[in-house]
């Protein structure tokens, strides 16, 4: 190697030396002496979370923290409500120092309440905007041979969510045929809204109509309206209780069937448990008739969702029910059907 090569060689590494050290790396060190070097993504629900290169995302108990050091700017908010965005680097012992534009504040990172990127728009009032989601879920089912089946499920909702309320559109629909025979020709759509007024503590109304044309309902609708309890209320599980008064109607196309009309009762149930890769969701709704406590309508639905490759598209597995205590002769009580759903989620 001559000393030209010996050179390019030398200017080389000190090049590749140069930028490595001014690589972006974010610190964090904790209590029993760890010290991890990534990127600090976030600061919430008392965790410090922590993209590293050699072990993906890292969620660290903000309790267990003595200090940490950014690279570059972030915003951060103090559980005092003051907010700064600026490069936090290690002051004294115990303490931090976050130099921005607007001067520098000295804290500690027990009185960090958040942090998120610059720039960007706080998550605690991301969280208190209203924002619409949407949901379309589909399914085909079919069979040859011995028996021709057919059926098809698609079902569309729509949320407006905020902390302090819930309005929720969704309508659905569902046809099977079996040798050539419907076993199933239902439609529904529906309207729900609650405000959490209190707490746990909530009222609702809601709206429902559609019709069922194998047990001859020509027409069908529930309004209600009532209390509700959030009898969990956790981050990741929720339990509601439901109760109020209603008005129910079924219009058959039969003349011969006494249309129902009768105010009553509305008892229903929601609960949401969210896992680490999956959710579980039940939907229970009772309504009984003032005139017959014995004539009521009670539908469930409960079902297991895990995400596919794409995030955004989900599978759902699951089964409804939808039982009528005295629909017309000759019709049964109770459907029943088990379902595998393609669902698709956007905003």
């Amino acid at each position: 190697m001559n000393k030209l090569q010996l050179l390019r060689a030398v200017l080389l590494s000190a090049i590749l030396i140069a930028g490595a050290s001014r690589l972006p790396a974010d610190v964090v060190e904790t209590k029993d002496g760890a010290r991890i070097v990534g990127k600090i993504v976030r600061i919430a629900d008392g965790a410090i979370a922590v993209e590293t290169s050699y072990a993906g995302l890292l969620a660290v108990k903000q309790s267990e923290v003595t200090s940490f050091t950014t690279d570059a700017p972030v915003s951060v908010r103090l559980d005092t409500g003051t907010r700064l965005d600026g490069r936090v680097s290690s002051a004294q012992p115990g303490s931090l120092q976050i130099a921005g534009a607007d001067g520098s504040l000295t804290t500690t990172v027990e009185r960090i309440a958040a942090s998120w990127t610059a720039g960007e728009k706080d998550p605690a009032i991301t969280a208190l905007e209203r924002h619409w989601s949407y949901e379309a879920a589909i399914d085909v089912t079919g069979k040859t041979g011995n028996r021709e089946q057919l059926g098809t499920a698609a079902a569309l909702r729509a949320t407006l969510k905020t902390p302090e309320d819930t309005l929720q559109f969704y309508t659905a629909y569902d046809r099977q045929m079996v040798d050539g025979t419907k076993s199933a020709d239902q439609f529904k759509a529906g309207v729900d809204y609650q405000n959490n007024f209190s707490g746990r503590l909530s009222w609702y109304a809601r709206d429902e109509g559609g019709f069922d044309r194998i047990k001859d309902i020509e027409l069908y609708n529930v309004a209600a309206a009532g209390l509700g309890y959030d009898a969990i209320k956790r981050d990741k599980q929720l339990l509601t209780l439901r109760a109020g008064f209603s008005f129910r109607y079924e219009g058959y196309r039969n003349p011969l069937i006494e249309d129902v009309k009768s105010a009553g009762l509305d008892f229903g149930l929601a609960h949401e448990l969210t896992m680490e890769n999956s959710k579980i969701v039940n939907r229970l709704s009772f309504v009984p008739t003032f005139e017959d406590f014995a004539n009521y309508r009670f539908t469930h639905e409960s079902f297991y969702e895990v995400p596919l490759a794409i995030p955004s598209w989900k599978l759902r597995l699951g089964v409804s029910n939808d039982f009528n205590s005295m629909p017309g002769p000759g019709v049964e009580k109770l459907d029943t059907a088990y379902f595998a759903r393609l669902v698709l989620n956007w905003r």
